[in-house]
């Protein structure tokens, strides 16, 4: 089995060794054998658990990849794995919420939206469970002046009308793509008056960045198959 020093590692991966071992202390890697200097000795698995947790790293979030990496180092390949599938999932739903949203707007057709006939004015919960957001990422978007609420004149609790809805369907879409306020609220004032143009382009910038996550998820997945064989043969 061939044998690496993290020097050697960390100039293959075009990481530093100080990466290497905070990927080690956080478990992610399986035990590494030192020598009687006390110097570390990575192995042809060592190499494969680095190499497979920065490919993730490319198409996933870093407290999935480094739950996925802690699985596999205790041999629940299973648990693993299905993890993994329920982030395809995730990002299979996402493409079909942002397709929905410029059918939406490609078709103006802004009365139901998921097969949901929306109401003239909808409470906080319900335009957070139409959107499929956190209540609390709609409040933050009112505070920063992206949307307004009106309140109920008989409890005072929030309630947004459909343009409003729209504007956080489009909101919830974009806020990984457009990173500045002033930007959003441009495209939200394209909204209100009926600019599509340029919220369509933003919307298919969404898809194909989706895209690219998509096929870095698979590039990780392999990569993970791979580690996932190596331990195996070492087991039988």
């Amino acid at each position: 089995m061939d044998k690496y020093t993290p020097k050697h590692i960390a100039e293959i991966l075009n990481i530093s060794t100080t990466t290497l071992r905070r990927y080690e202390e956080q478990d992610l890697i399986p035990e590494v054998p030192r020598t009687k200097s006390n110097h570390r000795i990575y192995t042809s698995v060592h190499f494969q658990a680095f190499n497979t947790i920065r490919t993730l790293l490319k198409g996933y979030e870093i407290p999935v990849v480094y739950e996925v990496m802690r699985m596999i180092r205790i041999k629940k390949f299973d648990m693993a794995l299905w993890l993994v599938n329920e982030q395809l999932f995730h990002i299979q739903v996402e493409r079909q919420r942002v397709e929905e949203i410029l059918t939406m707007i490609q078709t103006t057709d802004f009365n139901q939206f998921k097969k949901i006939k929306l109401k003239e004015f909808m409470s906080i919960g319900e335009v957070a469970e139409i959107a499929n957001v956190n209540t609390s990422a709609i409040r933050h978007w009112e505070h920063e002046g992206l949307i307004h609420s009106e309140r109920n004149k008989n409890n005072g609790y929030r309630m947004f009308t459909m343009p409003e809805l729209r504007k956080i369907l489009v909101i919830s879409s974009l806020r990984k793509t457009v990173f500045y306020i002033e930007n959003m609220k441009k495209l939200l004032h394209d909204l209100d008056t009926h600019s599509y143009g340029q919220i369509e382009r933003s919307l298919q910038l969404v898809l194909e960045n989706l895209n690219e996550q998509l096929f870095l998820q698979f590039k990780g997945i392999e990569e993970l198959m791979n580690y996932i064989d190596l331990i195996r043969k070492e087991i039988i």
